[in-house]
């Protein structure tokens, strides 16, 4: 079975606040899911259309883990927290 990476950009962040109150509930509820953080922050280096935008990859031992970490209520918690305060990608991509 192929690992599966959870890759989340920040396109932009309204309210720091919002944020940190996400990050406080998000973070335990991904590692309870059986995510382990591989990269957190700013780019060293952007080439071709690259952007500046705060990057996280998560990996987790499947799609459906995944998902599932996702779908959790202790994930979906800090969603309501973070609400409208930061414009974001996430997308679940599995691993070759």
């Amino acid at each position: 079975m192929a690992k599966a990476y959870w890759i989340g950009t920040y396109r932009s962040v309204r309210d720091p606040e919002k944020l940190a109150a996400y990050a406080q509930l998000a973070g335990p509820s991904i590692t309870a899911g059986g995510g382990r953080f591989l990269v957190r922050g700013m780019p060293a280096q952007v080439y071709e259309a690259g952007l500046q935008q705060r990057t996280v990859v998560i990996e987790f031992d499947s799609v459906d883990q995944a998902r599932a970490t996702h779908d959790s209520p202790g994930y979906q918690a800090a969603l309501a927290a973070l609400g409208n305060g930061a414009e974001r990608d996430i997308r679940i991509v599995e691993g070759v």
